[in-house]
């Protein structure tokens, strides 16, 4: 039997392949839409890979935020876990010490070595004090590893706690202990019989603590606390583990979210906040009043993330979309190529018939190819009659044939000069003006060369306005010829001499090492450096800083000349653009001499002050060195009669010779102070300190002073600034004022009580001279007249009879010549003169500008 052939029918149609049915789907699109679809389908694949991208970068990131929250998740819980373990270790050695203190099994003294010991092994205690049941201190021990605690307790404790460390006096920080937050956490350890922590508070210092309160039960009677005060810095950096504070950023905070302690030095604004940053908060126990640890983290990879490879890819989808796209406008626009040429030859057309500029175009034989409508209105000739011609040309001069024809001959060789060349064109009506032509070779596409391109530019007035800078330029340098300053002008680049007047020339020749002289090795150097870095090669245009920066000034001797110069100079753009140095140097020789004697006889008349003041001392000089003289010859006569009848001992003799020597000592130094005071010598600044001026001075003048029986009191003030001043012209115008004080009690015939001078010494600060030190010396004499009181400082003018004058006005000179100021004036006492008063001052910068000092040292001389 034939078996009967399956049913086809009954079985499912075969499966086609999906690259199939894309290409029966191509094939029926009509060839625009092809076209379209080639072009736009590259676009797409790139939107979805760099969608591809975003998408894989945000997994990534999320990812991260998870890994890095459980990090500083666990950072925080190790953190919270060791200062936990630490506060509850310490609060079991409290409870133990309490129960001694308790019971009595420990004295005062003991309960003080105990507290030592605490507080030696934990750093973090800051003080453990004992407090009785009605909130006094009965002793407490400041713990040495807290030094700005230290200065809260300035009064001895209560005679009941003798043995204990200074308790604090009323008022102090110290005193405050015991209310508010502490009072707070003394009264609930009396209530609930069990340790309770205070919440922190701001400490002396701005140190942040908080106190635990242990009560002191003795058979449920309660008689006190043990309290343990901790800093809040000192946990956080003591007991937080370094790996974990390297990681992230560990802070302790307040119920009020205020930042107590951080393992950061300062956190950026609104960082705790911050969506990028990442926050975990643990209460710490066993203290239970507020505190926080708070750990943080960032997320450091987002900027490798965010910056590097996704904008990476970013820049690689970006520009593969714009190759993309600009194949597709290259495919548009190859349409519109044969459009785009008319149109630009038209424009170009346009723009050769509306320049000024005339443009001839010639082969190679010389014939006129091309002329623009601009040629044709210089020269006056028409399109028609130029083109086509061959030399002659109409437009040359008949006179200027010969020059022209060479000229022609060398263009047409390829050998007219860059800058161009200037000719004589005459018009059509015979009229002549004045041309610059630049010649150029005409290429074609090939690269061969078909001719030659020329532009012609009028430059008649042109011409006239430069022959008319030229006779200005004449003219200004007859001016500068017949200065008698010297003034030359100096290439910076190529340090090349472009400009040197008469008088230049007279002293230093036509060299420009004169004027390197003038303007110094140095800066002239400093300047071609800045030549080089700030102007542009290819316009060679100057800085605009350089042009435009303010001339200097300063003072030159050139030694092969003996002369003085006043040399200025300034950076100028020279006329081919070109950065130059400008000096003016004026000879002042005259004025310098003028200057120097003026100092010499200054200093001469200072000097001249100095031996008078030191005359008028001569017998109270005298008398000081007479003591100790008489002193020696008593000694040496004392021990040679003692020698001679063998009566001395050894050590008597060596104690006799010690004193002599102290004598003579004594001597010595007398004699060296005044040496020191009239020795000539130039003025000399240098570091000074006021203390020591005012104490040569008043030991110089001490001398004067117990002969005329006048006191003096000196008040100087702690921590003045140094002085650059000359010491010695300082310490003489102390001398001088205390000088004329003590003459003017001692002449007016005052009682003891009124003769007496105060001598102070402030810093001080004004809005006229900023921060300065005041000097000044107050007596009770019968002060100074006020007409005399404007002529004080005039030389050779003195209010007393055997004066010479220049005392005061030396004083003066040597003030003002430290910028400082002097002043007098009269002290009342009512409506009559009680004394007078001169002060002077000496700038120095202070720190803090203060009227009178914090503290000052007093001294008293008689």
């Amino acid at each position: 039997m034939t078996p009967h052939p399956p049913d086809s029918s009954l079985d499912p149609p075969p499966k086609a392949h999906p690259r199939r049915l894309f290409w029966a789907w191509w094939k029926r699109q009509s060839p625009a839409h092809q076209d379209r679809f080639a072009t736009f389908a590259p676009l797409l694949s790139v939107l979805l890979f760099l969608a591809a991208i975003i998408t894989a970068f945000w997994y990534l990131r999320n990812e991260e935020f998870e890994r890095e929250q459980e990090s500083v998740k666990r950072d925080t819980e190790i953190a919270q876990q060791q200062i936990r373990l630490r506060l509850i270790e310490n609060q079991e050695q409290l409870v133990r010490m309490a129960r001694e203190v308790a019971t009595r099994a420990i004295d005062l003294d003991e309960f003080l070595g105990q507290a030592v010991s605490f507080a030696r092994e934990r750093p973090e205690v800051v003080s453990l004090s004992w407090i009785d049941a009605d909130q006094s201190v009965k002793a407490r021990h400041l713990s040495p590893n807290h030094p700005a605690d230290l200065m809260r307790w300035t009064e001895p404790s209560a005679p009941a706690a003798s043995a204990a460390e200074p308790q604090p006096p009323a008022g102090t920080a110290a005193a405050a202990a015991l209310r508010g937050e502490p009072a707070w956490a003394f009264a609930a350890a009396r209530d609930l019989r069990q340790p309770v922590y205070s919440r922190p508070y701001e400490g002396t210092g701005s140190l942040s603590v908080f106190q635990v309160h242990v009560p002191l039960l003795d058979r449920s009677a309660f008689s006190g606390t043990l309290v343990a005060e901790y800093s809040v810095e000192s946990l956080l950096r003591y007991f937080v583990p370094a790996e974990v504070t390297r990681r992230h950023a560990i802070s302790l905070l307040d119920s009020n979210d205020r930042v107590l302690a951080s393992s950061v030095s300062r956190e950026p604004a609104n960082s705790v906040r911050s969506s990028s940053g990442i926050v975990q908060d643990v209460a710490l126990a066993p203290s239970g009043n507020g505190l926080v640890v708070r750990g943080q983290g960032w997320r450091t990879s987002i900027g490798l993330i965010g910056n590097t490879l996704f904008w990476m890819v970013v820049a690689l989808s970006a520009l593969t979309v714009w190759m993309l796209l600009g194949t597709w406008r290259h495919m548009r626009r190859r349409s519109q190529m044969q459009s785009t040429l008319i149109t630009e030859t038209n424009f170009r057309r346009a723009m050769e018939n509306s320049m000024l500029t005339g443009m001839r175009a010639m082969d190679l034989e010389g014939r006129i190819s091309y002329v623009n409508p601009a040629f044709c209105a210089m020269t006056g000739f028409a399109e028609d009659e130029l083109i086509g011609r061959l030399p002659p040309f109409p437009h040359w001069p008949p006179d200027r044939m010969e020059e022209n024809t060479r000229l022609l001959q060398q263009e047409l060789q390829g050998r007219s000069p860059a800058g161009g060349i200037e000719v004589k064109i005459m018009r059509k009506d015979g009229t002549l003006f004045d041309s610059r032509m630049y010649v150029s070779p005409l290429i074609d596409a090939k690269g061969h060369q078909t001719g030659w391109m020329t532009s012609m530019t009028n430059i008649t007035e042109a011409k006239r306005i430069r022959d008319q800078l030229s006779a200005s330029h004449e003219r200004f340098t007859t001016v500068l010829e017949g200065l008698e300053a010297a003034v030359s002008v100096l290439s910076v680049a190529q340090g090349e001499l472009l400009f040197a007047n008469r008088s230049y020339r007279l002293w230093f020749g036509a060299d420009s090492q004169g004027h390197a002289r003038l303007a110094g090795a140095d800066e002239l150097q400093a300047g071609r450096r800045d030549a080089d870095e700030s102007v542009d090669s290819f316009g060679g245009l100057p800085a605009q800083e350089l042009t435009e920066a303010s001339g200097d000034v300063h003072e030159v001797f050139v030694e092969s000349l003996q002369k003085w110069f006043d040399v200025r100079a300034r950076y100028v753009q020279w006329t081919d653009g070109r950065l130059a140095q400008m000096l003016i140097a004026t000879d002042i020789t005259a004025r310098r001499r003028a200057e120097e004697q003026a100092s010499h006889q200054a200093e001469k008349a200072q000097v001249t002050s100095r031996l008078v003041t030191m005359g008028e001392m001569a017998s109270s000089v005298a008398h000081e060195l007479n003591q100790p003289l008489t002193a020696i010859t008593n000694y040496c006569n004392g021990m040679v009669s003692r020698v001679k009848s063998d009566a001395i001992e050894k050590d008597d003799l060596i104690a006799a010779l010690e004193k002599t020597a102290r004598q003579a000592h004594r001597a010595g130094q007398i004699i060296h102070r005044i040496r020191a005071f009239v020795k000539r010598s130039e003025p000399q600044r240098q570091t000074a300190k006021a203390r020591d001026i005012v104490e040569d001075a008043v030991e110089l003048a001490g001398i004067e002073l117990k002969r005329r029986n006048v006191h003096i009191r000196t008040y100087v003030a702690q921590r003045l600034p140094d002085l650059q001043v000359d010491p010695i012209l300082i310490e003489q115008v102390l001398l001088n004022l205390l000088k004329n004080s003590a003459e003017a009690i001692d002449n007016a015939k005052l009682p003891s009580s009124r003769r007496h001078i105060e001598l102070r010494v402030v810093p001080k600060h004004t809005p006229e001279e900023g921060g300065v030190i005041e000097f000044s010396v107050r007596d009770n004499g019968p002060g100074v007249k006020e007409e005399m009181m404007a002529r004080l400082y005039e030389a050779f003018f003195s209010t007393k009879p055997d004066g010479l004058g220049i005392g005061l006005s030396l004083c003066r000179s040597i003030v003002e010549s430290h910028r400082g100021r002097i002043r007098a004036e009269n002290l009342y006492n009512g409506s009559v003169i009680s004394g007078c008063s001169f002060a002077f001052t000496l700038p120095v910068e202070l720190p803090v500008p203060a009227t009178e000092p914090p503290g000052v040292t007093l001294t008293e001389t008689s």
